[in-house]
């Protein structure tokens, strides 16, 4: 069997709706990694949001801040941060319609406004975090691999014709992510499978997510969770059964990766 390169993403997938990794899931990554597969993360969380899953399960290899960054062996191995004229013409634009903003650093997420306190906290606690704390000045001190814009969808579409080299990705019913033009999961998970040397044909993306459905498309097999919208399984070659039922764990056997 060639080498695979195996990604998971975290919300909703590795996790299951209590926030825990189930025990077949943790088994079914060992497996993996016994069998020489390439095993990683690949999340719209910065580091210290994914460190608990990290941590837990031992990855040295994670994607982060929806393919912003990429850590192989635990060193990084790709950077692309936020254009910084788009972030503050976008923030001056949406401040005034009641659109708070937060930035995301590798270990750190803070808000530049305060309009609306209950509908980030909402957005947030939704994947246990909390809300972020203020910093009007954390992008002159931080690397900005990520925004996060807390709009409903109300506004969905308005920006993203404007801001042609920012792309604005839901997550939840109150809010988006901001990423960089051209950068995702998949078209991180690719270069790192070009470096290794794994062809496309042999990668697996795991997810559930609308974040995940470039990732899902690109694989050589797409697995959607049971769990996932019906817009993000179209894009899954395979849809398992959900993350609170050992979705991963049948995934990988149905594939042949693992046995019973």
């Amino acid at each position: 069997m060639n080498r695979k390169l195996i990604a998971f993403d975290i919300d909703g997938t590795i996790l299951d709706k209590n926030l825990q990794v189930l025990p077949s899931t943790r088994m079914a990554i060992e497996s993996l990694r016994a069998q020489g597969h390439y095993v990683t993360l690949a999340t719209g969380r910065s580091r210290v949001l994914a460190k608990p899953v990290i941590d837990a399960l031992d990855f040295e290899n994670y994607i982060l801040c929806n393919g912003a960054a990429a850590f192989k062996d635990n060193k990084q191995i790709h950077k692309q941060l936020l254009p910084m004229d788009s972030l503050k013409a976008l923030k001056e634009e949406v401040v005034p319609l009641g659109i708070d903003v937060a930035l995301v650093g590798l270990d750190e997420t803070k808000r530049i406004t305060s309009l609306n306190l209950p509908k980030m906290t909402d957005a947030m606690e939704s994947f246990g975090s909390t809300l972020p704390n203020l910093d009007p000045q954390f992008a002159k001190e931080e690397d900005v691999y990520a925004g996060l814009a807390f709009y409903s969808a109300k506004h969905e579409g308005r920006f993203d014709e404007k801001y042609q080299d920012l792309r604005f990705v839901r997550w939840h019913p109150n809010c988006v992510d901001v990423l960089t033009q051209g950068i995702s999961k998949a078209a991180t998970i690719l270069q790192v499978a070009n470096d290794l040397d794994i062809q496309q044909e042999d990668i697996i993306c795991f997810g559930d997510g609308m974040n995940d459905r470039e990732m899902l498309s690109m694989a050589g097999v797409g697995v959607a969770m049971g769990n996932a919208n019906a817009e993000v399984q179209k894009h899954a070659d395979l849809v398992t059964q959900d993350h609170n039922s050992d979705g991963i764990y049948h995934a990988l056997n149905k594939l042949g990766l693992i046995t019973a």
